[in-house]
């Protein structure tokens, strides 16, 4: 079974947060009424891709990880999905904005410092548009982080 970053998002925004586990058994479920086996490395690229992030609470319960919808992210529900809520015994969630952006903005900082320590172009644009979307989707400032990654892709040019 394959599924997209988006996918995965929309699997988690089913819920508000999940945790790897959750979400991991979410994953087998949906395989499972699709005779599929779970998708190999999807949650990975949906992290990756800021379409979903994770967050350290115990707002939830259980102190942990968590995974929330990230700014990168078009939720859009897979086929099959929407019994998942009726099959997972996980209540609905709601991610406080405010430790999620700090928690977002702090893992985005380390990206831009790796992306401009290993001068990779690529990634520097990447993140350079990640920025936009993180600013919109959270009350965060990253005009220093841009102003940095503007400046290190003109030296790399």
């Amino acid at each position: 079974m394959n599924l997209d970053t988006d996918e995965v998002a929309g699997i988690v925004d089913l819920f508000g947060a999940l945790s790897r586990a959750e979400l991991d058994e979410a994953l087998s479920e949906l395989a499972y009424r699709r005779d599929a086996d779970p998708p190999d490395g999807a949650v990975e690229a949906a992290v990756d891709a800021y379409a979903v992030v994770a967050f350290e609470t115990a707002a939830f319960g259980d102190e942990g990880t968590y995974l929330a919808v990230g700014p990168a992210a078009f939720p859009t529900l897979p086929e099959g999905a929407t019994d998942l809520p009726h099959i997972l015994d996980v209540d609905s969630r709601t991610p406080d904005r405010e430790a999620l952006a700090a928690a977002v903005e702090s893992r985005f900082r380390g990206d831009v410092a790796r992306a401009v320590a290993a001068d990779d172009a690529a990634e520097m644009r990447r993140l350079l548009d990640v920025s936009y979307d993180l600013e919109a989707w959270g009350p965060v400032e990253l005009a220093d982080m841009r102003a940095r990654l503007d400046d290190a892709l003109e030296g790399a040019n």
